[in-house]
């Protein structure tokens, strides 16, 4: 039923068959790295582990952030029973059991439960809700663990009756030093070996690593163990072989989860922003990442009509093309259309003047009354409309100078649409201004 996530761990007991990042896990606050925001001196996660009085709380953080170990450091510390589940090979009855036992541990000796569910996010909604009387009535004590935004992926009365805690992606001085201190620990980093690891070789695997710790010392564990000794016993890690042990850079992103979102977001902010460099950089990592190139082109489209507009329209022409030639030849040819696409949008001339326009009147439409078709504007093309007096006055544009006529047509000039001085926009504000001024000599005429 329960995970054995800390089984043995009361012992200190570090089998070198285990992994170096689960012998490395910190055994308490002091050995702990990074996470200051919530962990230095005075802060109240800090004082909450260290007074053994934790209650329900949610960790979030990317991988290697240290969410696990922090769990540990409570199991540790706590005079709680301690409880683990993983979510993704649990279920509603292991949880249901868990929970039963607690209320008992409860009842005969008044001990408390804490329960660490790693993974929470892959709980359903009913996996989540069967916590909720439990954690309201103090029957357990929930930590979660998740790597997703736990405001899109946990239910809202859960977040209520939790402290949600962000941990951040491990600097490189961070990093670097978990790297060092298990170098150095001779009785669960590598016991008997003589290591020696080069400065560059270091810098590649706490650059390579990108802010997971666990990352990062599987790489150091791969160098180490697949580098054989010189003949007086050293290990020497060099940064050749450090970048055949992490050959790949571990790109934070989850494609379904504040990594896309937030990385979409920035992308399409340095198109607004008219910033190509930058718009570049966003597309890169999303590629990268495996995004799918089709979603990034609808975005690229989307800028290029919301951002862009008719300050410049070739910009959605340009946009519209990249993405046909997505779907046409797939990656990872598409990455150039749409970088080609993206700088294009990037360095167009800017205008929303369209997109307010229409949000304007939107609004109009929702919270006014609704404008009611003139007459002359009414279809009159089925036989019997012009019994009804549709259409009736209707100036067809062609039959006059310049297709120009005075003429209402529901709204009044300028209410919505307000174009810039900038790019092709500039030419359609000069247009709009000769047309009104057409009309206005007209009506001065037939005065």
């Amino acid at each position: 039923m329960v995970a054995d996530l800390f089984q043995g761990e009361s012992e200190r007991t570090f089998a070198e068959d285990y992994p170096l990042a689960r012998r490395m896990t910190p055994r308490d606050l002091s050995e702990f790295v990074g996470q200051e925001h919530i962990l230095g001196e005075g802060k109240i996660l800090r004082r909450a582990i260290e007074s053994d009085r934790i209650r329900s709380l949610i960790l979030c953080g990317p991988p290697g952030s240290g969410k696990t170990a922090l769990a540990r450091i409570i199991a540790h510390r706590t005079q709680a029973a301690f409880e683990t589940l993983n979510a993704v090979t649990s279920g509603v009855k292991e949880l249901r059991e868990l929970i039963t036992a607690a209320k008992q541990r409860k009842q005969v000796s008044g001990k408390r439960t804490i329960v660490f569910i790693d993974e929470i996010h892959r709980f359903n909604r009913t996996q989540q809700d069967a916590l909720l009387p439990d954690v309201e009535s103090g029957s357990i004590i929930l930590i979660g663990a998740t790597t997703q935004n736990p405001f899109f992926s946990i239910v809202a009365p859960l977040l209520s009756r939790s402290q949600i805690f962000q941990l951040d992606p491990l600097n490189e001085e961070e990093i670097e030093a978990i790297l060092r201190r298990a170098l150095d620990d001779k009785e669960r980093g590598f016991p008997g070996k003589q290591i020696e690891v080069t400065q560059d070789a270091l810098e590649h695997l706490v650059r390579y690593a990108n802010g997971d710790a666990r990352v990062a010392l599987n790489g150091l564990e791969i160098a180490v163990l697949t580098t054989p000794p010189e003949r007086d016993g050293r290990i020497v890690i060099t940064r050749e072989v450090a970048e055949e042990s992490i050959q790949k850079k571990a790109v934070v992103y989850n494609g379904t989860g504040d990594d896309h979102y937030d990385t979409i977001s920035a992308f399409i902010k340095s198109l607004r922003g008219s910033d190509p460099d930058s718009a570049l950089y966003w597309l890169a990592k999303m590629l990268d990442a495996g995004e799918d190139p089709r979603f990034i082109a609808r975005r690229i489209a989307i800028a290029a009509a919301e951002d862009v507009g008719n300050a410049d329209p070739q910009a959605l022409v340009v946009a519209n093309a990249a993405w046909q030639v997505c779907e046409f030849i797939g990656m990872p040819e598409a990455q150039i259309p749409l970088a080609q696409a993206a700088v294009y949008v990037a360095t167009a001339p800017k205008s929303n003047a369209s997109y307010v326009g229409l949000c304007k009147a939107k609004s109009d439409v929702r919270e006014e009354g609704t404008i009611p078709v003139p007459r002359h504007l009414k279809d009159a093309s089925y036989p019997g409309s012009k019994r009804l007096g549709r259409g009736e006055g209707y100036r067809y544009p062609h039959e006059y100078d310049d297709a120009v006529v005075e003429q209402f047509y529901g709204v009044e000039n300028g209410r919505y649409y307000s174009p810039t001085d900038r790019g092709y926009e500039a030419k359609i504000a000069r247009r709009l201004a000769d047309i009104r001024r057409k009309i206005e000599e007209n009506r001065s005429e037939q005065d």
